[in-house]
């Protein structure tokens, strides 16, 4: 029998894809930093859970990686964007430095979604290890928030756990 899960939270949260397209792969000098620089951000955001962040997953395809992140909500994520004393402001201040010096190298990219609480809805059918939004938030039986996608997403999550 397959085992069926689901993700475990049912407030509010925010969906945050930021990637990276390489453009000129002959030209590390002006992708690679960009690539690099993430790995910190995503570490430091870890090592601090009053930040808001509850976990990303990163996702490499043809032409560069993408970081599906979860967060408690869009305020989080850009107050964590605009302080000076965390890690991302300064490498989006190199960031345009760089770009300045190797044009078209690397085009960087994010899109923000805030999902309201009720908004959201997963299913992981034999999954050996949690992913996505369960890596975030941990993982419950997908019978307590419902049958189906339609139950899931309007589950408050306060069913019985059968």
């Amino acid at each position: 029998m397959v085992t069926l899960t689901t993700h475990d939270h049912d407030g509010e949260l925010a969906v945050f894809l930021i990637g990276a397209r390489i453009e000129r792969p002959w030209r590390p000098d002006g992708w690679w930093p960009a690539l690099a620089a993430m790995r910190p951000m995503l570490t430091e955001l870890a090592r601090d859970p009053g930040s808001g962040f509850l976990g990303a997953t990163t996702l490499v395809g043809a032409r560069g990686p993408t970081s599906v992140q979860y967060w408690r909500s869009v305020e989080d994520i850009y107050a964590y964007a605009g302080d000076d004393a965390r890690r991302h402001r300064p490498a989006w201040v190199e960031f345009y430095r760089r770009a300045r010096r190797v044009p078209g190298a690397v085009t960087v990219w994010h899109e923000t979604f805030r999902v309201p609480a009720g908004g959201h809805e997963s299913l992981y059918a034999g999954q050996p290890a949690l992913f996505g939004l369960a890596a975030a938030t941990g993982a419950v039986p997908a019978a307590r928030r419902g049958r189906t996608a339609r139950e899931r997403l309007h589950s408050t999550g306060a069913q019985d756990g059968s």
